[in-house]
């Protein structure tokens, strides 16, 4: 259900669908990985293909998240504080 899946391959280095062993995986497209979960464990079943991210947006896209992550990590040591993100 989820139409706009491959907006996300711009954004990834390998793309995998997550989804239970109950799953019709004939229904995800090939050249994407899967992953099989349940509640207590996961295994790659099929490894996605490879499409290395540009360096710059690679460097910005961690940037951002080091950025988040240090804001919630303040955020914890002073909940009365208010963050800009």
């Amino acid at each position: 259900s989820d139409r706009k899946w491959q907006g996300y391959l711009e954004w990834c280095d390998r793309f995998f669908w997550a989804v239970d062993a109950d799953f019709p995986t004939d229904l995800l497209p090939d050249g994407s990985g899967l992953i099989i979960a349940d509640a207590y464990d996961a295994e790659i079943l099929r490894m996605a293909e490879e499409s290395p991210l540009p360096p710059a947006r690679r460097k910005v896209m961690v940037q951002k998240f080091a950025r988040h992550a240090a804001l919630r990590l303040q955020a914890l040591r002073d909940p009365g504080l208010t963050l800009v993100l």
